[in-house]
């Protein structure tokens, strides 16, 4: 039955004595390892979990290829979300021709929350490139889905232009646009994402608060966050997921779960049913 679905639509795998994941570096501490699909593989039935969507970790094909061998290996995943060169349209194309193909690829993310660095110019505005508006728009003909990370108020108002541009992607915003929820800071947080929930076409994503909160977090740190995301989205635009391995460095995989069905535990049963597992299955056609 749906209503015992659970679908973590953020997990991350990563084998850096494989393959380059140019962000991950000593100072991350447990991070600085491989996180292959058996050594999260006994903490997913007791969380609950019943499908995973795998989120790209680098920039490159080759975890994105990695990933989709995971997929065809492992039944508990249900899909993929991947990189192509966002910045270099042509080649962005024919990458999504031939991904496209793979019943298991889903949509489209980079780590554009680490483009603010002096890398990629310092520019937290890089979204809206023309060049990159352009793979978008590929994406969009091509029915996949965008997985935005966003960070800081430039961030979130950038999702005002995209969504405008292309109202028939779907775009979610991972991990709630990182709220300041140590601080317990609510602005300008709030009305921004309510802001750009007007667009129907754009989701949000319940996860990673572990990370943004106080090392002794509760589920009720996150509740007032939460409860705002749900109130201008509507749950049928919200959907969970776990974020491991980077949920480490605040908790484990099963309490993190643990601690997200309790925030939404006071919803009705059909929204809890929408964000536990519904809205992933229709953002991502799982």
């Amino acid at each position: 039955m749906s209503s015992n679905e659970l679908i973590d639509a953020h997990q991350h795998l990563w084998v850096m004595s494989e393959r380059a994941y140019s962000w991950i570096a000593p100072e991350y501490g447990p991070l600085y390892d491989d996180f292959k699909p058996e050594r999260l593989a006994p903490d997913i039935p007791a969380a609950g979990v019943t499908g995973t969507v795998l989120v790209q970790a680098a920039d490159t094909y080759e975890d994105t290829f990695y990933m989709l061998d995971v997929a065809a290996h492992y039944p508990i995943v249900k899909g993929v979300v991947g990189w192509v060169p966002f910045v270099r349209p042509a080649e962005a194309g024919a990458a999504l021709e031939v991904l496209a193909k793979n019943s298991y690829f889903k949509g489209v993310r980079n780590l554009t929350h680490d483009y603010s660095n002096p890398k990629y110019e310092s520019d937290d505005k890089w979204i809206l490139r023309p060049e990159v508006q352009e793979t978008l728009a590929m994406a969009e003909k091509a029915g996949l889905s965008f997985d935005y990370v966003a960070v800081n108020s430039a961030h979130i108002s950038n999702i005002l232009t995209v969504a405008a541009n292309f109202p028939t992607l779907k775009i979610v915003i991972d991990h709630f646009a990182k709220p300041d929820v140590k601080g317990k800071v609510m602005q300008p947080w709030a009305d921004l994402m309510a802001e750009v929930a007007q667009f129907p076409n754009v989701y949000a994503k319940l996860s990673g608060l572990n990370t943004a909160s106080d090392a002794n977090w509760t589920f009720h740190d996150w509740q007032p966050y939460v409860d705002h995301i749900v109130s201008v989205y509507g749950a049928n635009r919200v959907m969970m997921g776990g974020d491991w391995p980077v949920a480490i460095l605040a908790g484990d995989y099963v309490g993190v779960w643990k601690a997200q069905v309790a925030v939404v535990a006071k919803y009705s049963s059909e929204d809890q049913e929408w964000m536990k597992s519904k809205t992933a299955k229709k953002f991502y056609n799982l």
